[in-house]
């Protein structure tokens, strides 16, 4: 008995011990430990800034999506007042249920009763529930039927679908961007997600009375492109029914505002739906307009003549004898069509788009001389955008020019350029020789209102405004008669620009496969507002610029005077010497002819 006395106290010593030990020394440790297991925690989602265009159309938006689940032993009691599941009447109750669910969430109550029977406390049955339609079921009363807060998600709408996706971009079902304007302003849109704690029961569900802290969401802040969502509407089907047509492979249509370097429409063929496509095997969910590189062709040969020009080498009444044929080096040149030689001026060798004419214009200069000028033009750099996967283009240092290189670079084969590159060269010009970065986002808004406006984009002279004027007007005489666009004229309106038509390089072909066809101008030409570029690849014969492209350029052009009010000058356009007779030619002495001592060697 002793012994049995004295084992019984030193285990309750123990006992003791260790009660002392929970409720005085570790009480507070201890209780921290049973609060966690009973603590469940909710993150908050952020819910992810608007992308908004110029006039406040929704391009991109943010919904809540609730998670609603099933206890499966509880459903069946519905309607029968039993807290128990009855055999015989669960069938009936689960078929009521899913009579009154099925609708709200989006499916058949056929397909809706295997979902609701059966043993499972936790199934999910949809993650894609409004808050509204969440309301409405809640208030149905089904037993066992409730939302997971730890599943509330936020969930990306596309308002505007294929029309500004390549331009907008879209999210991954993990809420990173995956390309275009989300991912570029992910740092403003993204917000930061809140947490909310509490205490759960045994049953898992939650104590009313229990402890429980809230740390709020702060959401994105909202973006507004310089974007005019009806230009780029128009901009865009406009460019789908052309690739239609000539049975191209792709396109872009760029509108830049002429003085600020604002795009005011960036539309790219082909595209895709965000709010369906994306994940799709073969879906192209890229912006043609900034990571496509082609060659530009005769829209480069603008530069071309700027720089000559601005060189003092040349003027635009410089008479020019272009033969049928030009030899160099190993390679003999020709333009569009077979002709017997020609007599014109430096404009008339513009607004013909002669190869051989530029050739002989661009040897008025050193090699390492239009490589600064093109580069100043742009050429080579990505634009200053700042959008995600953007192109640099390829342009080769003067140093590595082959013989033949020296003059295709002239009139614009052995470099390539975008279509965000390629507008901005004329962007250039029409803004009186200041090249100007394209913009795309002009604000940024605070949750609480507070909006900060983008800064302007850095400017570079780049000619000087006579040059510029120059240029300008040899331009109009592409669009005359004696041009290759008069196609592209807008009535009312003066309008300058260029024709271009290139060998198309298929990447996955490995070779040259087809030809790119272009038209970029602007508008009006005596004050420009406004500046258009389209680029088609490969589309079918005929496949000349001013055939394939001019037609979209008018048409969207003659849209968006209209869309952003802008009136005709009224001014007439000057008068513009293209040809000019053997006789003068031969007499000028600052002729430009084949055999002349040329710069640069």
């Amino acid at each position: 008995m002793r012994f049995l006395t004295m084992a019984t106290l030193f285990v309750l010593s123990i006992f003791a011990a260790q009660l002392v030990r929970i409720q005085g020394f570790d009480a507070h440790a201890v209780a921290e430990e049973a609060q966690l297991k009973r603590e469940a925690a909710q993150i908050i989602p952020a819910m992810r800034g608007t992308v908004l265009a110029s006039d406040g159309t929704v391009l991109a938006s943010s919904v809540v999506r609730e998670t609603v689940v099933v206890d499966q032993q509880a459903v069946c009691t519905f309607g029968t007042g039993l807290h128990e599941c009855d055999p015989a009447r669960s069938a009936e109750a689960v078929r009521q249920a899913a009579t009154l669910l099925a609708p709200l969430l989006n499916t058949t109550a056929a397909e809706l009763v295997p979902q609701l029977t059966g043993t499972n406390r936790y199934r999910i049955l949809s993650r894609d529930v409004t808050p509204l339609t969440w309301n409405t079921i809640e208030k149905l009363d089904v037993p066992g039927i409730y939302r997971d807060r730890r599943e509330t998600r936020s969930q990306r709408t596309y308002p505007q679908g294929t029309t500004t996706a390549a331009l907008v971009g879209y999210v991954l079902e993990n809420g990173e961007p995956g390309g275009g304007v989300e991912l570029m302003m992910q740092e403003q849109l993204r917000g930061a997600p809140g947490r909310q704690t509490f205490e759960l029961g045994r049953d898992g569900t939650v104590i009313p009375m229990g402890e429980s802290t809230v740390e709020p969401a702060v959401d994105g802040r909202d973006i507004t492109l310089t974007v005019n969502s009806n230009l780029q509407w128009y901009a865009q089907n406009a460019l789908a029914q052309r690739i239609k047509e000539t049975k191209a492979v792709s396109g872009t249509v760029v509108v830049m505002d002429a003085k600020r370097g604002d795009l005011l429409s960036v539309a790219s063929y082909p595209t895709f739906d965000p709010n369906s496509d994306v994940g799709k095997k073969g879906a192209k969910l890229g912006n043609v307009a900034f990571s496509d590189v082609f060659e530009p062709g005769s829209t480069s040969k603008v530069m071309t003549m700027a720089a000559a020009l601005e060189e003092g080498t040349v003027t635009p009444s410089t008479p020019v004898i272009i033969p049928n044929r030009l030899r160099r080096y190993d390679k003999s040149f020709k333009d569009s069509h077979e002709h017997p030689t020609l007599y014109r001026t430096v404009a008339g060798t513009l607004a013909e788009s002669s190869n051989i004419g530029t050739v002989l214009v661009s040897e008025t200069m050193a090699p390492k001389t239009l490589e600064t000028y093109f580069r100043q033009f742009g050429l080579g750099s990505r634009s200053g955008a700042g959008y995600p996967g953007e192109s640099r283009g390829l342009l080769a240092r003067s140093e590595d020019w082959s013989g033949t290189t020296k003059a295709t670079v002239a009139f614009g084969q052995g470099l390539s350029v975008t279509a965000i590159q390629a507008a901005s060269v004329f962007q250039t010009i029409a803004n009186n020789g200041v090249r100007v970065a394209p913009r795309l986002v002009d604000s940024v808004a605070d949750a609480d209102g507070t909006v900060t406006t983008m800064p302007e984009s850095p400017s570079t002279r780049v000619v000087s405004q006579r040059t510029a004027n120059d240029v300008s007007r040899m331009l109009e005489g592409v669009v005359s008669p004696e041009g290759t666009a008069e196609e592209a004229q807008i009535s009312g309106y003066r309008v300058a620009g260029k024709t271009g038509t290139a060998e198309y390089y298929d990447a996955e072909a490995g070779r040259y496969n087809g030809r790119t066809a272009s038209f970029i101008g602007y508008a009006p030409a005596d004050d420009p507002q406004i500046v258009v570029a389209v680029i088609v690849q490969k589309p079918t014969y005929p496949f000349f610029g001013g055939y394939v492209a001019g037609p979209v350029f008018k048409d969207v052009t003659t849209y968006a005077l209209q869309e952003l009010k802008i009136p005709p000058t009224g001014a007439k356009p000057p008068k513009v010497t293209l040809r000019v007779s053997p006789e003068k030619a031969l007499a000028d002495p600052t002729l430009l002819r084949d055999g002349r001592k040329r710069a640069g060697g």
